[in-house]
């Protein structure tokens, strides 16, 4: 019998006699302050996010981009009129993505594992001579097994999670920059509060030797997403780009592929329950994308198209901690970084030089 999601979760939250906003495990969650509050919700779609939005003429970019919430992501952005860049590790898997697309997309291959790829990937996006004005940071990795695996003696969980994106960010940054209004959107999840290690981020032990499940490193890697954000909002204040990050939801996607096949049914079933489709799910992305409301918001955290304040015992809001987190990862990246010079936007007479368009 099909369930009605929307009553099983009145029910759930009538029985339990839990106030608004308030998540599991003694967190509190209230809206954050100063942000507009969108007539949007858990069941709105990311067709109806940006319903009446037109994105003719600019360039987003989004990572991992072949299925699930990505490739919706990635559709409706160009639905809406982008000109989407579409990045997987597989470039077959990136261009059968593109290929299903009503719009004009462009496949770039993207292994967040392997740094040089990454550079890689950020050099043939710049060949497009556009400025950037979105970069959706949604590719993901969450490990099964309880298997640690190490990437150049780093937690796997946190070089793909974080430290790719970090330096995709830093190399496409000056495009950004060249945007009438660049916007960051950096998918993270409640993992970040939920899962993550009770002292934060554990930047003696990157390769979590003392202590290490799969949940612990994914939600470690969360957290960075979350205070990567809050930091870059801080060193980007008085420029016209902003950063948020996100928790799309609990959905049913490609990135649950490394889970033992017992966990993977649970998880089914719970998504079929209490989580979100993968349209809902891409919503809160599409929406800190494209929201005029949003054009001066950054550094927030987004559940469900609103801004939230974590409240409890947590790290989101640890400047402290996220200011050692850009040291860190800057001393980890350093190679494959490049030092940010103010672009001449002469150079691309306001995104008049864009070349030619390939479709996917």
């Amino acid at each position: 019998m099909p369930v009605d999601r929307r009553r099983f979760l009145g029910y759930a939250g009538a029985a339990l006699a839990a106030p608004p906003l308030t998540a599991c495990g003694g967190v509190d969650k209230v809206a954050a302050p100063g942000v507009p509050r969108s007539p949007f919700d858990a069941e709105s779609t990311a067709e109806e996010v940006t319903e009446g939005v037109d994105l003719t003429g600019k360039l987003a970019v989004v990572t991992g981009c072949t299925s699930g919430i990505g490739f919706e992501t990635m559709r409706v952005l160009a639905k809406r009129g982008a000109y989407v860049v579409g990045t997987s590790r597989s470039l077959e898997k990136a261009q059968a993505a593109c290929i299903k697309v009503t719009g004009i997309t462009t496949p770039v291959q993207l292994e967040l594992s392997d740094f040089e790829s990454v550079v890689a990937c950020a050099e043939s996006i710049l060949t497009l001579k556009s400025p950037i004005d979105i970069l959706v940071c949604n590719a993901g990795y969450r490990g099964g097994g309880n298997e640690r695996q190490l990437v150049n003696g780093i937690e796997k969980h946190f070089v793909v999670n974080h430290l790719g994106h970090f330096i995709l960010v830093n190399r496409l940054l000056q495009r950004l920059y060249l945007a009438w209004q660049g916007r960051i959107v950096i998918v993270a999840s409640r993992a970040a509060y939920r899962g993550a290690p009770p002292g934060g981020i554990d930047f003696d032990d990157l390769a979590m030797t003392a202590s290490y499940s799969d949940s612990l490193a994914y939600g470690q890697s969360k957290l960075a997403n979350v205070l990567f954000s809050l930091r870059l909002a801080e060193l980007l204040r008085g420029t016209r780009i902003t950063t948020n990050s996100l928790h799309p939801g609990v959905i049913n996607t490609d990135i649950d592929r490394n889970l033992n096949p017992l966990t993977r049914f649970g998880f089914g079933i719970l998504t079929k329950i209490s989580g979100k489709t993968i349209a809902e799910g891409a919503a809160t992305s599409c929406h800190v994308a494209t929201n005029a409301d949003l054009g001066a918001i950054s550094g927030k955290y987004f559940e469900d198209c609103n801004a939230v304040t974590i409240r409890g015992d947590n790290h989101m809001q640890d400047m402290a901690m996220a200011e050692r987190l850009i040291s860190v990862s800057k001393e980890l990246t350093a190679d494959y970084l490049i030092e940010q010079k103010q672009p001449d936007p002469e150079d691309f007479r306001k995104g008049a030089g864009k070349t030619e368009q390939p479709r996917g």
